[in-house]
């Protein structure tokens, strides 16, 4: 894809007073060469279906503790940028830390693991690079809800990501269970581009990365979705790894389990996808929240 072709805005959002829902116009799985595939042919084909897929137990009990140890020490602030913590929006508890690869070795090992990268290679059928990472905790009682969005509409209009040739990667450091706020997903939403209505305030990510109240699809859009296919709720064992398209609708719900629940989450995106000025013609977010500086291949 040439530096004219990405430059060009197909996906326009936040631009109306009015809700629109457009086709999908990208591949959902770019490699035609299966041959190659590290996953198998029925879930590549749920995959493109339904926009996600939940791979079981990918890592064993003994990654896991020590997946786990270097969470706690993050979330417990120790050697962490501040800048790169969100904290919830009505307490001072830690809701994301963002950059987290380059913030602990145990991550930037993590995020080169062939069992996510070799995933995520073949879906977008080239070389990828980490346009965002963090880790996300929703503690018990207390942790709240993401409302419901698209990753690719905020990423496109805010950060300048040109097409939907990204995904994401969320490994389970938790048991996701349905009483502890699990993602919920809108089946086969990845398929339609729902069009935001609102401008972009400046510096949005202020705010949004605590709750988000622009770039959010509209009440009908997503009734209509739901209605088609419906929600599904990612409820998968701590070491499951939930691969999901970069436009498929998701939120999740508060915690109010006393059970917690922690993910590190991975976006990659390809090479030939990197990111160009924000459609919103905005200033692009910070780099911890939004990969410029380092765009070097997995």
């Amino acid at each position: 894809m040439s530096q004219a072709e990405t430059a060009v805005d197909v996906y326009p959002s936040r631009d109306s007073t009015q809700p629109r829902m457009s086709p999908r116009l990208d591949p959902v799985v770019w490699s035609s060469d299966r041959s190659r595939a590290p996953i198998s042919e029925a879930e590549i084909a749920h995959y493109e279906e339904n926009g996600y897929l939940i791979l079981q137990d990918v890592f064993d009990a003994a990654e896991l503790g020590r997946l786990m140890a270097a969470a706690d020490s993050a979330m417990a602030r120790e050697n962490i940028a501040p800048e790169t913590i969100i904290e919830e929006p009505e307490s001072k508890a830690v809701r994301s830390v963002f950059e987290i690869h380059r913030q602990h070795d145990t991550f930037a090992a993590l995020m080169k693991d062939v069992r996510l990268a070799d995933v995520a290679r073949f879906l977008l059928d080239d070389e990828v690079y980490i346009h965002q990472s963090r880790l996300n905790y929703k503690p018990g009682f207390e942790g709240k809800d993401f409302w419901w969005h698209s990753d690719f509409e905020t990423w496109h209009i805010e950060d300048g990501m040109p097409r939907m040739r990204a995904l994401s990667m969320s490994l389970m450091l938790t048991d996701n269970l349905v009483s502890n706020g699990p993602l919920m997903l809108i089946n086969g939403s990845h398929k339609h581009y729902v069009a935001c209505v609102g401008e972009t305030p400046a510096e949005h990510y202020k705010a949004s990365l605590r709750k988000q109240e622009y770039g959010v699809p509209d009440h009908d859009s997503i009734r209509t979705l739901s209605e088609e296919r419906g929600i599904r709720a990612a409820l998968a064992r701590a070491g499951s790894v939930v691969v999901f398209d970069c436009n498929v609708l998701h939120g999740s719900a508060s915690n109010i389990s006393p059970y917690p629940r922690s993910n590190v989450f991975f976006v990659y995106n390809s090479m030939h996808n990197q990111c160009v000025e924000p459609f919103s013609g905005q200033p692009p977010r910070p780099q911890h929240i939004a990969n410029r500086a380092f765009v070097e291949p997995v």
